[in-house]
């Protein structure tokens, strides 16, 4: 029986030392959104789409290249514009989680359904170990 109960409480503590990375989620990524203007837009069909942008920065019109593509010329969108933008030439942005608000909530939820998923493979274990006397009912 105290296998299974190691094995489970392993298995949450090396989910919880290796990070988020390991459940899928990513660090917020450091940036102001702004809105901005598609003025040059890319095909998908070609590989390495990247749009470009103008937004303003800081009262001051600025170009970005945007990772992105299906666009319309002077389609009106919200990009991320880094911290460490520099103060002159073209900055690339990128467009903002889209699930904004959530970030937070992720994580703590996809541990507890490991811990839960955990617990369920133990019990299992144990019902699996107490012999087929015990399970009768659930054949």
């Amino acid at each position: 029986m105290g296998i299974p109960a190691a094995v489970g409480v392993l298995i949450v503590v090396l989910a919880w030392l290796a990070g988020p990375g390991l459940l899928g989620i990513h660090a917020k990524v450091l940036g102001a959104p702004v809105d901005a203007q598609v003025e040059k837009t890319a095909d998908c069909s070609a590989a390495g789409a990247s749009e470009s942008v103008t937004f303003q920065l800081g009262g001051k019109p600025r170009q970005g290249t945007l990772d992105s593509c299906g666009h319309g010329k002077g389609e009106h969108l919200q990009v991320l514009v880094p911290d460490d933008a520099p103060d002159s030439g073209v900055i690339p942005v990128t467009t903002p989680d889209t699930s904004a608000g959530a970030q937070d909530l992720r994580a703590p939820i996809a541990l507890a359904l490991l811990v839960f998923a955990c617990f369920c493979g133990g019990m299992y274990a144990y019902l699996v170990i107490r012999g087929s006397g015990k399970l009768a009912l659930l054949s």
